[in-house]
């Protein structure tokens, strides 16, 4: 059984190292993203990611809709995963949901997404959701199953750039 205690944990610049190296595990393993972190993996410069994920704390200029972005972090200080959340959504947002999430390559398959989520869905009841959308590719098993996990339901289907994909959607 493994320890799935964590708390979510506001960027900052102290972070700066345990971030990096967080990065730098996903390209490692092959992944050419970084989900739910508020897109790190096209920032070279930590600052100018940063920088944007506060911003976008309080509102995004380009669609006005506040997004917070966390790191899900264990006792040990250890970076586990990060989730972000759109406390609303734009027609241009929809397909992609409320929350995205992912957990670092060697920490998945221990629970720590479906802890990390039920952590998220506390914040999100907070600031006055009452349910949320959660987006993933079809293939995404692991996403799938962690938004079941926390009570998603299966609601649509729907074909974006040739790849099909899911909403589920959580009450709160």
């Amino acid at each position: 059984m493994y320890d799935i205690d964590l708390v979510l944990t506001c960027p900052s610049k102290e972070m700066e190292e345990d971030v990096k190296q967080y990065k730098e595990e996903h390209f490692a393993f092959g992944d050419t993203q970084v989900h739910g972190s508020g897109g790190l993996a096209y920032y070279d410069d930590y600052d100018e990611w940063l920088k944007r994920v506060q911003l976008i704390e309080k509102a995004d200029p380009a669609n006005g809709v506040q997004t917070s972005t966390f790191f899900s972090q264990r006792a040990d200080g250890k970076l586990i995963g990060c989730i972000k959340i759109h406390h609303s959504l734009t027609d241009e947002l929809k397909n992609g949901g409320h929350v995205a999430y992912g957990i670092r390559p060697s920490e998945r398959g221990k629970g720590y997404g479906k802890k990390q989520l039920e952590l998220c869905l506390k914040y999100a009841k907070q600031i006055g959701l009452k349910q949320v959308i959660i987006a993933c590719d079809k293939d995404n098993v692991a996403s799938a199953k962690t938004a079941m996990s926390c009570g998603g339901i299966l609601i649509e289907e729907f074909e974006e750039s040739g790849i099909i994909k899911q909403h589920y959607e959580i009450k709160i």
